[in-house]
């Protein structure tokens, strides 16, 4: 009888134990794949996903001239700045005027960097290509290159979604990895759903406390545009990398 009775606790302890595991991988999971957790940094001026571990920003002119040594070495608690990226062109002959200082000084400072390109939907999105390959030189060690659009600009959708193509197998070929897009959840799936979804995904939802409000995957994810960062004077964009670190620099260019 008192074998019976010890094996008995035995199985109740192994029970608990195997519940109270579930539990906290349920809660891991919830965390990491479903509810960002919310913290306030005064010194960034928002409140930031600390669920993600990798954090960036983007900028272009409007951002006025940068102090990239300074943005480095902005540091609160475990939060720190590791990807930037940077307007380099606008439609089909418009260059970003802090676009070359930008790539400089981020390179410089040790930020992986990356370059995006403004879309206008009513221009040829060959020509838009060829106004981003003629500024932007990308290097080993630097992000995938990014088209953000983000307004039709009186464009019909087969027109969209036709220029949009040609720029993203133009650029792609010339930098010989997928370009990223940048875009609004809500654009995306009015526009874009469908035709792109092989390509990687930045998405920008700033509405809820949560990830992203859209059903496919997404890479990286633009949570705040009203960030404060030692080196820049004005507000900045804030974005977290859906990954690890090592996941980070398998993304990179080779």
């Amino acid at each position: 009888m008192a074998k019976k009775v010890k094996g008995f606790g035995k199985e109740i302890f192994y029970t608990v134990l195997f519940m109270a595991l579930f539990a906290i991988a349920a809660w891991y999971i919830k965390q990491r794949f479903f509810k960002a957790s919310f913290v306030h940094y005064k010194e960034f001026g928002i409140d930031i996903p600390t669920n993600y571990s990798i954090h960036g920003i983007d900028v272009s002119h409007y951002q006025d001239d940068i102090d990239w040594k300074l943005v480095k070495e902005m540091r609160v608690k475990d939060i720190y700045l590791n990807f930037a990226f940077l307007k380099a062109t606008e439609g089909i002959n418009n260059v970003d005027e802090n676009f070359k200082d930008n790539m400089e000084g981020a390179l410089e400072a040790g930020i992986a960097r990356g370059a995006y390109h403004f879309f206008i939907a009513s221009k040829s999105g060959k020509l838009q290509a060829q106004n981003f390959i003629d500024a932007v030189n990308l290097k080993k060690g630097d992000l995938p290159p990014v088209l953000d659009v983000e307004k039709t600009y009186g464009a019909s959708l087969i027109d969209l979604q036709d220029r949009l193509a040609d720029w993203l197998t133009i650029i792609e070929k010339k930098y010989k990895v997928k370009p990223i897009i940048y875009t609004s959840a809500d654009f995306y799936k009015t526009y874009l759903t469908g035709r792109f979804d092989e390509y990687p995904l930045w998405v920008a939802h700033y509405l809820e406390k949560d990830k992203p409000n859209i059903k496919r995957s997404w890479v990286f994810w633009q949570h705040s545009e009203s960030g404060h960062v030692t080196g820049i004077r004005t507000n900045v964009d804030f974005n977290v990398f859906n990954g690890s670190g090592y996941e980070l620099k398998n993304i990179l260019l080779k």
